[in-house]
């Protein structure tokens, strides 16, 4: 008979606790998930956000031929009009950025769309407000442009803080590269669009549809952002680690430092060659769609698109430009990986400047132009990253200083290239720009990415 085999003993209580336990600490033990992508959301908001800045701006660069035609103006009235944008911009990046680390960004980049883009629709009505009683035409156009600039002043200061929050320091360059390209695009799309505008509807419609856009924009920004990422509730705990804590808070801790900025020899050594990169770069910004349309003469339609092609480029300058910069930072560290795609951009774009002014063919002049527009913002990626580089808790009043040292040179060259092609030609205005940007690559020499201006 075959052997009937043993009864199991009965398990102990003590034993039947300890695989309970066990079983609930394997049950208990954390999934591996996969970060989520809110982060680089947030970014595409603020792409958007700042292509509506150039948008904007771009628009009054096409409107100026229609409005110097309309009301008889001279080529430096003109400069003046473009420059008044510039200048309200660069005086308002500082109160800006402070009111960033203030208050927190996205709350103060609601408010500067709002503000900004009330303004831009006013300007369709500036030749026939009160103001052109005292000030005159020029004068109350001059006017709505400069409170555009202070609305839209806030924009990169705080885009650029928003980075510092929501991106891990290794990924800020390509970050910042996002929103950049909001130039490219700005730049690229809003010539053509905003020609066709004016041509069948006249110069003022496109205002007052810019201003409603910016209206969408700000219920845009304000119904899909926080502060801060914790307080996102589509953001897993993954993506959180991911971020890490090495970034700026939302809100400062203590009083801005401005005695440790203002003593650093790296954020003087920035401020340079901000100035310097946006004297250069705002010839692109300003006076290109004139310089194509006047100085080589292609009909307003055709230049339209031509002109567009330094911005065509600037989408894909600046994200490689954020990818280059970000790489060389983990291979070689700071301060070199931040400045070797700075030399190498500023030469590049000296090269392309000396060849282009040069060129008689206007077709071929043109494309090489536009390729030392794109390395003007191959360079600026890795200018960007510096404010979160050099500080934790105020990039926001950082970043406003150094941008506002960059519109300043902005606001200088839409006056000085038209003065310098007019006493010398645009050939030798387009020799200066060369020049500029070549000691704008020069000063970072200086610059030092990895001493920080906080407080100890």
């Amino acid at each position: 008979m075959p052997q009937s085999r043993p009864e199991r003993e009965p398990a102990s209580a003590a034993a039947l606790s300890a695989e309970g336990e066990c079983v609930q600490n394997i049950s208990a033990m954390p999934v591996a998930t996969r970060p989520t992508a809110v982060r680089w959301q947030i970014g595409g908001l603020l792409l958007v956000i700042i292509t509506l800045t150039f948008i904007d701006r771009f628009n009054m660069n096409i409107a100026a031929k229609y409005i110097q035609q309309e009301f008889g103006l001279s080529d430096v009235r003109v400069g003046s009009l473009l420059s008044a944008f510039v200048l309200g911009y660069a005086l308002f990046q500082i109160p800006g950025g402070l009111l960033g680390d203030r208050f927190g960004p996205r709350r103060i980049l609601v408010f500067s769309v709002l503000w900004w883009s009330a303004f831009t629709a006013l300007t369709a009505a500036a030749p026939g407000l009160f103001t052109v009683r005292w000030l005159g035409i020029v004068g109350s156009l001059w006017l709505v442009r400069f409170l555009i600039g202070i609305g839209e002043g806030p924009a990169f200061p705080n885009a650029n803080k928003v980075i510092g929050i929501w991106m891990a320091p290794e990924e800020r360059a390509r970050g910042n590269s996002l929103f950049i390209v909001g130039v490219g695009i700005g730049g690229a799309f809003t010539p053509p669009v905003i020609a066709w505008i004016m041509l069948h509807w006249g110069w003022r419609v496109s205002f007052v549809a810019c201003g409603g856009l910016g209206l969408l924009v700000a219920g845009l920004w304000y119904a899909c952002s926080t502060e801060t990422p914790e307080q996102h509730q589509r953001m897993n705990a993954a993506e959180r680690a991911r971020i890490g804590k090495s970034g700026p808070a939302a809100a400062p801790v203590g009083k801005v430092p401005w005695s440790r900025m203002l003593g650093s020899p790296t954020v003087w050594a920035l401020a340079g060659s901000n100035f310097l990169l946006g004297y250069v770069t705002y010839i692109f910004y300003t006076w290109f769609f004139l310089y194509v349309v006047n100085v080589r003469k292609l009909p307003v339609a055709e230049g339209s698109y031509w002109s567009t092609a330094p911005f065509v480029i600037m989408l894909v300058s600046a994200p490689l430009g954020g990818v280059v910069s970000d790489r060389m930072v983990r291979s070689i560290g700071h301060p070199w990986g931040r400045r070797i795609p700075v030399f190498a951009g500023a030469t590049l774009s000296c090269t392309f400047l000396l060849i282009g002014g040069h060129l008689a063919n206007p077709y071929a002049a043109i494309l090489v132009l536009a390729l030392a527009g794109g390395c003007n913002i191959f360079v600026a990626v890795s200018c960007w990253a510096l404010p979160n580089d050099l500080s934790r808790h105020f990039s926001g009043s950082l970043s406003g200083i150094l941008n506002m040292a960059n519109n300043l040179g902005g606001a200088l060259s839409p006056v000085m290239t038209p003065l310098l092609a007019r006493e010398f030609g645009w050939t030798v205005a387009l020799d200066v720009a060369a020049a500029v940007i070549l000691c704008m690559g020069s000063l970072w020499f200086l610059v030092h990415p990895q001493r920080s201006v906080d407080p100890a």
